[in-house]
């Protein structure tokens, strides 16, 4: 098996390329693309009679070199895991109390958009109609007030 592989090196790093690719699809993680990056360059440095050996340590070295120094600004750039939807944004926003909310009852909150929520207090104290409060978490469509 390795006198196939090590005969049919540019084979072998492509397939690479190929798996790391196929991982990093579905995922999205930023992770195994550095590694089919890596084994790009790898396919035509195999056609140079280099040992596999070092082949594998040249594979390693840009593999850690592209996430220790690109993975980074890559996250940052493309916002991966700080997507926050419409609703999540309106976290610490003050809304002004249209309908009372009771200890039994949910009542309605205006946010400054002018969109009226269905609303509860955090800890289940009255809240009366024209009170300010701030908005500490959102569960489905409804604001939880402070």
């Amino acid at each position: 098996m390795i006198d196939f592989i090590t005969s049919n090196l540019p084979w072998f790093w492509l397939g690479v390329l190929i798996v790391c690719i196929l991982i990093e699809a579905p995922t999205m993680a930023l992770t195994t693309v550095w590694g089919a990056i890596a084994a790009l360059p790898m396919i035509f440095i195999a056609k140079t009679g280099m040992p596999f050996k070092w082949q594998l340590l040249l594979f390693a070295a840009i593999t850690v070199a592209l996430i220790v120094f690109t993975r980074p600004f890559a996250v940052n750039k493309l916002k991966l895991g700080k997507n926050k939807t419409n609703v999540n944004t309106m976290v610490g926003e003050e809304v002004q109390i249209t309908k009372a909310i009771t200890k039994f009852e949910r009542g309605e909150a205006k946010a400054k958009n002018g969109v009226i929520w269905t609303a509860t207090s955090e800890n289940g104290m009255e809240i009366p109609v024209g009170a300010i409060c701030k908005i500490t978490a959102v569960e489905g469509n409804t604001l939880i007030l402070n």
